[in-house]
């Protein structure tokens, strides 16, 4: 099947250098193929909860990848019937990225917590792209000292995503800035079009931080000053 535009997003922001690559959420696991296809990694694991879509998932990639499921191939397939807070990390060396999507940005920040926390010393990033609650979700990021390595706005089907890939390495050593929480490429267009989208995007949000306001359901000022100050731009 082909991908849509905000998976076609997030395969494009996974780096070479990888051991191992884990397609958390994976749902029908049309990411994690688009990967083992272009040998992304020596490892793709693709990890659901659910295990009739993993038993599913499995016959699919024994069917479509057979060659994939044996030792020696340049991209190898791993499936894992687990909740994503429970990756076992520590069974596969080497450097990991973490991609987690189609999730709420506080369930994305359970996942996130328990991995750091039960593997502190790992080498990993994540790549991540909430459905929603994204100004919580890099708050969260900020106060567990996670840094950004690039950040992307996508429109898909009516829907705006954030895709934000964030690393755990140093500021010395890593090619990487500190978080912003409401973004900051994100709001940097090259074209008229992304500047429309983004434009779009940030009225949106304003938009829902208003009516949660004017609702009485929780204090949500901080947020809206926030996003009152974005300006959309488009070139250098």
């Amino acid at each position: 099947m082909k991908l849509s535009k905000r998976l076609k997003q997030i395969e494009s922001m996974v780096a070479p250098g990888y051991a191992h690559i884990w397609d958390c959420c994976c749902d029908h696991g049309l990411l994690g193929a688009s990967l083992l296809t272009r040998e992304a990694a020596a490892h793709i694991h693709f990890v659901d909860i659910l295990p009739a879509l993993i038993s599913q998932l499995q016959t699919r990639l024994e069917h479509f990848y057979p060659h994939a499921s044996r030792p020696s191939p340049a991209s190898q397939w791993h499936t894992h019937c687990l909740d994503t807070a429970a990756l076992p990390l520590a069974q596969f060396p080497g450097r990991h990225l973490i991609i987690i999507a189609g999730v709420g940005g506080d369930l994305m920040t359970r996942f996130i917590k328990a991995i750091r926390e039960q593997h502190p010393h790992a080498s990993l990033d994540f790549l991540l792209c909430p459905v929603h609650q994204e100004y919580h979700l890099r708050q969260q990021l900020i106060g567990l000292g996670l840094r950004l390595s690039e950040e992307v706005l996508v429109k898909d089907n009516q829907r705006f995503y954030e895709v934000l890939r964030v690393a755990a390495e140093s500021p010395a050593t890593a090619r990487t800035c500190d978080i912003s929480p409401v973004g900051v490429d994100i709001w940097r267009a090259n074209t008229p079009e992304q500047a429309s989208i983004a434009r779009a995007y940030l009225a949106k949000t304003l938009k829902h931080y208003q009516n949660v306001q004017s609702g009485g359901r929780e204090d949500v000022r901080e947020e809206i000053a926030a996003y009152r100050a974005v300006r959309v731009s488009i070139g250098a």
